[in-house]
């Protein structure tokens, strides 16, 4: 986006390009309100002091390498395990070049 000053409308055909949107010249400016609203509440945001605040817990420190409290359930370990053959994976593909699938083409500008 450009800099401070928030979002252009070049910013936002350029966002509904990538996005692959046809947005009309109604729907413009109020997709650029929109993305300024976001942007200005996430600059809210950055300006709370969270110092003091404890991290949240993540999905690792309660399962880890410990069972589920309910469930009895443990990750598996994270270990190296052989690949599948790549000749043997093509021959069984529908079309291929020899070395990557070939699928239809799904996305077209």
């Amino acid at each position: 986006m450009s800099g401070q000053s928030g979002v252009t409308i070049e910013d936002v055909r350029r966002v509904a390009e990538l996005a692959n949107l046809e947005l009309t010249p109604d729907e413009e400016p109020r997709m650029q309100r929109d993305l300024n609203a976001v942007l200005d509440y996430i600059a809210q945001l950055n300006e709370l002091n969270t110092e003091n605040v404890p991290p949240m817990s993540q999905v690792g420190e309660v399962l880890g390498k410990e069972i589920v409290p309910g469930r009895g359930e443990s990750l598996r370990s994270d270990t190296v395990q052989p690949c599948l053959d790549r000749a043997e994976v093509m021959a069984a593909a529908p079309e291929t070049d020899g070395r990557f699938f070939k699928v239809p083409k799904v996305i077209e500008r």
